[in-house]
C-alpha cells in the first residue's frame, strides 16, 4: 500500500508542481499543456487561495497535486469553488494519490465553511467523491456543451442556483 502525505503547497514547490501537471497532461502535440499554462495564471490571480493548493509527497518525492480557486454563481456572485487541475505523476497513477488529494481538499474547504465545488471531469471518478451531475441541482456549467461532465459537490448550506463561473485565467483557455 502506498503511503502519500498530503500537506498544503510550499512556494519551494512550484517547480516540481508545474513538472507534476506537464508529466500527468502532456500528449503528442499539446507540450507544454494547458494545466500549466493554467496553473501559472491561477497563481497571479485573485481567486487563487493557498490553503486549498496541496501537494501529496510519497518518498519524500511530490507525486500528485490539487487544487480550488475562488469562483462563482452567477447572477448573485455567491462565493464557490472550482476544483482543478488535479495532476499525478504518470507512475504514480492508481494509487490512490489523486483519491488523498481530493478527499483532502473536500475535507479542507468544508472545514474553511466553503459551500460548494465545481469541477469539469470524468463522472464515474468524481461521482465516488459525492459530486453529482451540476444540472441535477440547478447549475448550469460555464459550457453547456460540459453537459454531465461538469459536476458538482454541495458541501455546507443549500445550494444557490444559477450560471457557475470559474475564476477568469479558465476563461483564458482558448
Amino acid at each position: 500500500m502506498t503511503v502519500v502525505e498530503v500537506r498544503r503547497e510550499r512556494r519551494d514547490d512550484e517547480d516540481v508542481v508545474r513538472e507534476v501537471h506537464r508529466a500527468a497532461f502532456v500528449r503528442e502535440g499539446n507540450n507544454p499543456p494547458v494545466e500549466t499554462a493554467l496553473l501559472d495564471r491561477l497563481r497571479t490571480d485573485p481567486a487563487w487561495l493557498p490553503r486549498l493548493s496541496l501537494v501529496g509527497v510519497a518518498d519524500g518525492n511530490v507525486v500528485g497535486h490539487i487544487v480550488a480557486t475562488r469562483a462563482t454563481i452567477e447572477p448573485s456572485g455567491t462565493p464557490v469553488l472550482g476544483l482543478g487541475p488535479l495532476g499525478v505523476l504518470p507512475d504514480w497513477q492508481r494509487r490512490g494519490v489523486g483519491t488523498a488529494l481530493v478527499h483532502a481538499l473536500l475535507a479542507a474547504a468544508e472545514a474553511g465553511d466553503e459551500t460548494l465545488v465545481g469541477v469539469l471531469g470524468d463522472p464515474g471518478y468524481y461521482g465516488r467523491f459525492g459530486f453529482v451531475t451540476a444540472t441535477t441541482a440547478g447549475v448550469t456549467p460555464p459550457d453547456p456543451a460540459w453537459g454531465r461532465h461538469f459536476q458538482i459537490r454541495s458541501l455546507v448550506g443549500p445550494i444557490r442556483t444559477g450560471r457557475f463561473r470559474y475564476a477568469t485565467p479558465f476563461d483564458e483557455l482558448g
